[in-house]
């Protein structure tokens, strides 16, 4: 009898893993539609400076800072099923967005609602995977499930590339489209089966032994923040492209991801996560710098499309993250501890990439956009440090915390 439920609940983890990748790879898709024209849809319809693009990172980022304390009200239900009501926040937020932001302020209200949803599922992504992964696997699924998103953001980015350029699709039919896949994906995390649960579970964790995950999640936060709102704006403000070249951008991006995603993962398995952070952090202090002073170096033309490899490059360099998330699983008092931890993670994270958002902005309007930039290189400088101090438990030891 044994054999029988032990294949029974091997099936059951194969199909939990194809809800799983579907799931992301639905997310990526809607997400890529509306990231790769959102910017586009905010110079068209509203007549904004740097200061107020950086002001809209308010409701967009504060969801992530309450994504800790969201995510404990949650915690009487699974996972899953949280990341499935994720995936319809974010389908309801983008809809009313792309039908019903007749002024600013509605507008940033509906943004508020999608951004809720979007972070509520970040650390559920790696959560999940990690609860999916076997052991010492875990850095390979994280990477064939970001592979997977990266495949989905290059659908995503095709999509708007031919849409807009060709069929000259409107911000609103697109965002109705993305409201759809974010549908199909919350169905795809609803059918995945639910795991056993601790029923003393912590809503809310917030522990000494994690304090340098924390450090390391507060200057992600920072530099994430330069990728996801500066980036961009600098090459639709600065070097003023349209949005086809923004879905381009995503396109090349996301064929980075598929082929490197899975190395990256692969790579934390047997280099190590200090290894892996510490290079992330090396890497990105050159990108920071050619973003800011490409444009004073070289002409116009070799200097666009210097920022565009640096912004395929920053993307691929955001993926290195997925060791935080196995390192905190190696460490984990106990396992737990694993999912507040990350949603905790989230909320540092976004404390600190709110005020760099209106302190970048400041900066951009009063001193010019390359100080931006020059202040990323120096959070890389101060990432890299920190990442001296991760330290792994060896097997045996990590074996009695839990």
């Amino acid at each position: 009898m044994v054999v029988p439920f032990k294949s029974f609940n091997a099936e059951i983890q194969h199909w939990d893993r194809r809800f799983y990748f579907f799931a992301v790879m639905a997310g990526g898709l809607a997400v890529a539609m509306v990231d790769s024209s959102f910017n586009n849809f905010l110079a068209a319809t509203w007549d904004i400076s740097g200061l107020a693009r950086s002001s809209l990172e308010l409701p967009r980022e504060l969801p992530g800072f309450l994504n800790a304390f969201v995510a404990a009200l949650l915690v009487f239900l699974p996972g899953r099923r949280i990341g499935a009501l994720a995936f319809l926040l974010q389908a309801l937020g983008i809809f009313l967005l792309a039908r019903f932001s007749s002024t600013f302020s509605f507008m940033t209200l509906l943004l508020f609602i999608y951004s809720l949803g979007l972070h509520l599922f970040l650390p559920l992504q790696q959560s999940i995977a990690l609860e999916l992964a076997s052991k010492g696997n875990e850095g390979a699924l994280l990477g064939k499930a970001n592979a997977l998103r990266n495949l989905a953001q290059i659908i995503g980015g095709a999509f708007v590339f031919i849409a807009f350029g060709v069929f000259k699709l409107s911000f609103g039919g697109n965002f109705t489209f993305a409201a759809i896949i974010f549908l199909i994906g919350a169905l795809a995390l609803f059918l995945m089966s639910k795991p056993p649960r601790d029923r003393n579970e912590p809503g809310l964790v917030f522990k000494g032994r994690y304090t340098l995950f924390y450090i390391l999640s507060i200057l992600y936060g920072t530099r994430k923040q330069l990728f996801i709102t500066f980036a961009p704006w600098v090459i639709v403000s600065i070097y003023h492209k349209p949005t086809s070249i923004m879905a381009a951008l995503y396109f090349a991006g996301g064929i980075a991801g598929v082929l490197f995603q899975p190395l990256i993962g692969r790579a934390v398995d047997t280099r190590g996560e200090q290894f892996m952070l510490g290079l992330e952090a090396m890497l990105l202090i050159p990108v920071c710098f050619l973003y800011g002073f490409a444009k004073f170096l070289f002409p116009e033309l070799i200097a666009f499309i210097i920022v565009c490899l640096c912004y395929v490059a920053d993307s691929l360099l955001l993926s290195f993250g997925v060791a935080r998330s196995v390192w905190i699983k190696k460490i984990a008092e106990k396992p737990s501890d694993i999912a507040p931890t990350l949603a905790m993670g989230v909320s540092i994270d976004h404390i600190f990439s709110i005020a760099v958002a209106l302190m970048a902005g400041l900066l951009w309007d009063h001193f010019g956009y390359q100080w931006v930039f020059l202040a990323g290189a120096g959070i890389a400088v101060i990432n890299f440090i920190a990442s001296r101090f991760v330290r792994t438990p060896e097997p045996a030891a990590a074996s009695l915390m839990h």
